[in-house]
């Protein structure tokens, strides 16, 4: 790097790249490559090699075995490596001085905001599972209220860059940088907790400030069970430069690695893109719909699928002729064609909530999904449609607007769009989130008048799906939805008397979509995994305290080229007491490990986030150990008001 600082890259080539130079394709991510994604690492780069590239994993500052230290997520430092690290690559003697950069989450992130800074050697870009808008649409707040994996991703990163890097590689100096590390290691909850408006915090990073920046071809990739489903139809919609979007039923991983199924070959698919932008052949890819996605048929509402029904489609656009807005009105219980009186409540219910299944489904374990909404329907305020006549096609984002008023000055709501089946269950096909304060836009929370009405807008995430005749649409309003945002400290009463939805109704005829089926993804014979258990959740009501415990042992990987072992696991509780939304609190324990057969290290890191009336409090302790021996312990303990 410019600072004299030296990154760390494990590096796949042709053998004659140095007389015959390649284009080089970059995924650098904090998570790793000698035991975070080394096996993942070789489904892809080590794919793409023998087809004439050059492959570079590189660990992020301060992570794996990179030199320096970590500061926070898509820094300006960040972005700043990131930029050189194309550069140098451009400029070695194997590399034509074409670069793509490809990533999945943080590297699906990092990769678009890159590219709006322009490196002139990057041609082209696979961005998977990320997002436009770090601060309406990320990990951190949706709509303007705070997801409790918030504070669940801060316990989780603090894990992952609690590790030191592998002694086999860096040699006696391991354990003096480990050590560095951990003095150093941040704590970002209170970080993130405390921007809760979209400041100049969040647009730094956030590639919607400025679409045109990017030039570079993008293809984006996302999944109908992840929590980034509106990456593709928003760059689809505000890039300029050549763009396309594949979208399917799956969760939070590479389209080749993922659940449900159908999975695509992602290797052939990223060939094409990465053929056609960085060695100039034509491969058909500016010939495919601008948009392919998997219409998901209606089934009843599992907490895990292993197959989930449907059709791919190819769109020109998300837009008219291909994608009509039709409109229906709240009338009484109803969602109907047009209008009618409307004058109804619905109050603060802490269970309500208790079906929406995970932010980030990863098939760690078969309750990652949601369930029945039943539950949460009855909890709810719910407006139906009458059986339809005909099948439905939805594809698009659905747009709710709401006349609200609420009795306390601070309020959000939460929407769900459900298909009512004929076997009585309640499917989630799509929610949204607004703080209410945040009605006039999410850089300055403002507080509702109590008893004020107000006209509010409500953009539900997007979806593909099949609504068979017979079915039922429902929308239904809450003003808590815990545990996956955080409530308002007191409970609140919303009176709706009005709203109008708009359905995003495709009516079109596919274009020819051609996404190559995976073949089975051989298991790596460089990794034995010992498989842990798999993810168990258990909900008790104990004196009107309502808890979630998530237990997860993820096992043990050995890499059988070097010898280096490490396993995590992770236990979650989630608490709240069913009349005081105030009380919700979340303990997360993170433990991480790396070994070989004369030497070990851990780490212990235990986050705690309470609330009361006026605040948020934050605790985390942070333990490494070498072997049995505690090195190093530290103590967090923020308070941020709410």
């Amino acid at each position: 790097m410019p600072d004299g600082i030296s990154l760390s890259a494990r590096v796949w080539m042709p053998q004659t790249a140095q007389s015959h130079p390649v284009p080089a394709i970059l995924e650098i991510l904090p998570y790793r490559k000698r035991d975070g994604t080394t096996a993942r690492d070789e489904t892809t780069h080590a794919a793409f090699a023998p087809h004439g590239y050059a492959c570079l994993r590189v660990d992020l500052r301060g992570c794996g075995e990179s030199e320096g230290l970590f500061d926070d997520e898509y820094s300006l430092r960040e972005l700043e490596d990131i930029f050189a690290t194309i550069q140098w690559i451009a400029d070695q003697g194997w590399c034509t001085g074409a670069v793509g950069i490809m990533g999945i989450s943080w590297g699906g992130f990092n990769g678009l905001q890159v590219a709006a800074m322009t490196p002139p050697a990057l041609k082209a870009v696979i961005s998977i599972c990320a997002t436009a808008d770090r601060f309406a649409d990320d990990i951190h707040y949706k709509g303007g209220c705070q997801l409790t994996e918030n504070i669940g991703w801060a316990a989780c990163a603090m894990s992952w860059f609690s590790m030191p890097p592998d002694p086999a590689l860096v040699g006696d100096g391991w354990r003096e940088t480990w050590l560095t590390r951990l003095k150093a290691t941040p704590n970002l909850a209170p970080v993130w907790t405390g921007h809760a408006n979209r400041d100049a915090y969040w647009q730094h990073g956030s590639v919607c400030e400025d679409y045109s920046a990017i030039k570079a071809a993008v293809l984006t990739i996302g999944g109908w069970h992840d929590g980034y489903r509106n990456t593709p139809a928003q760059l689809l919609a505000n890039l300029e430069c050549p763009v396309k979007a594949i979208v399917g039923p799956w969760n939070h991983k590479y389209p080749h690695l993922a659940a449900p199924e159908p999975r695509i070959d992602f290797v052939h698919e990223a060939l094409r893109w990465w053929d056609h932008w960085l060695k100039g052949h034509d491969t058909g890819v500016q010939d495919d719909p601008a948009y392919r996605a998997y219409l998901m048929e209606s089934v009843a509402p599992l907490t895990s699928f292993d197959t989930r029904p449907g059709r791919w489609i190819g769109l020109a656009s998300l837009e008219e002729p291909d994608v009509t807005m039709k409109a229906l009105a709240f009338n009484g219980t109803q969602l109907a064609p047009t209008a009618g009186p409307v004058e109804r409540r619905v109050v603060t219910d802490t269970a309500c909530g208790t079906t929406c299944g995970k932010y980030f489904p990863f098939g760690f374990g078969p309750g990652e999904l949601p369930d029945d909404q039943s539950a949460d329907d009855a909890l709810s305020l719910c407006f139906d449609t009458q059986p339809l006549a005909g099948a439905r096609d939805l594809v698009g984002a659905v747009q709710v607007k709401l006349r609200l008023a609420a009795d306390r000055p601070r309020a959000q709501v939460a929407v769900r769009l459900c298909d009512l089946r004929p076997d009585g269950t309640s499917a989630l096909i799509s929610h949204g989130f607004l703080n209410l304060r945040h009605r006039q836009g999410f850089g300055k929370a403002v507080d509702l008048i109590p008893g004020t009405t107000y006209e509010v807008e409500v953009m539900l995430d997007q979806c593909a799906y099949r609504l068979p005749a017979g079915h039922r649409l429902r929308i239904a309003l809450s003003p808590s939805y815990w545990p996956f945002i955080w409530p308002e400290a007191e409970p609140v009463t919303l009176t709706c008397t009005g709203g109008t939805v708009a359905l995003p109704v495709w009516t079109g005829v596919s274009l020819p979509v051609d996404l190559r089926a995976l073949h089975p993804v051989e298991t790596s014979k460089t990794h034995k995994q010992t498989r842990g258990t798999v993810e168990q959740q258990d909900r008790v009501v104990l004196n009107k305290v309502m808890s979630l415990r998530i237990d997860a042992d993820h096992g043990e990987v050995e890499n059988l080229a070097h010898g280096l072992r490490n396993a995590s696991s992770l236990s979650e509780t989630w608490s709240i007491a069913q009349d005081d939304p105030a009380s919700a609190s979340a303990t997360l324990l993170w433990e991480r490990s790396m070994a070989r057969a004369d030497w070990s290290v851990r780490t212990c890191c235990e986050t705690r986030m309470t609330t009361d009336a006026t605040s948020f409090h934050i605790q985390a302790t942070l333990t490494a150990f070498e072997g049995d021996e505690i090195v190093l312990e530290r103590h967090f303990n923020d308070s941020v008001p709410r």
